[in-house]
């Protein structure tokens, strides 16, 4: 696998455009053997459809490139950790490994107190991704703040 950082800096490049159209800045892309094979950029605001998140849109972005039969050996790589709903797909798809900059305490599917993306307790997920996290982080934080900014105009 290339480096993380430069898989991260596509997802930075994704969450600026999302940050663009007043969106929380969330970028996420899957790959598999060195190649994207899925692509997300965070909508949910602009489109007023909570469900158009990075995570989701770039497996179904794979799905419909026709690499369903590969999610299984594919990493995800995000701006953010992926929320509950996120982690509920990345685990139905059975994404092998997670990297992602920044956690998201209350509702993220690894550190809030909604472990999805840890539990082994449903028996057709099968094994939890791994998880790699902090990757580039400050950078991440400063696309957070920039959004942050923009709510308090609000």
């Amino acid at each position: 696998m290339n480096s993380y950082n430069q898989y991260m800096l596509e997802c930075l490049e994704l969450a600026k455009r999302a940050l663009q159209k007043e969106n929380p800045p969330v970028g996420s892309i899957l790959v598999f053997e060195d190649k994207i094979i899925g692509r997300g950029i965070e909508s949910g605001k602009s489109t007023g459809d909570i469900t158009q998140h990075a995570e989701i849109l770039a497996i179904k972005d794979a799905l419909k490139n026709g690499y369903q039969d590969v999610l299984e050996k594919s990493v995800m790589f995000s701006t953010h950790e992926p929320c509950i709903m996120c982690s509920y797909l990345i685990r139905h798809h059975k994404i092998a490994k997670l990297v992602f900059g920044v956690s998201v305490p209350f509702v993220g599917g690894q550190s809030s107190e909604f472990k999805i993306l840890e539990t082994e307790n449903v028996p057709k997920w099968g094994n939890k991704p791994e998880i790699e996290s902090g990757i580039l982080q400050n950078e991440c934080e400063l696309l957070n703040e920039k959004f942050a900014e923009y709510l308090a105009k609000q």
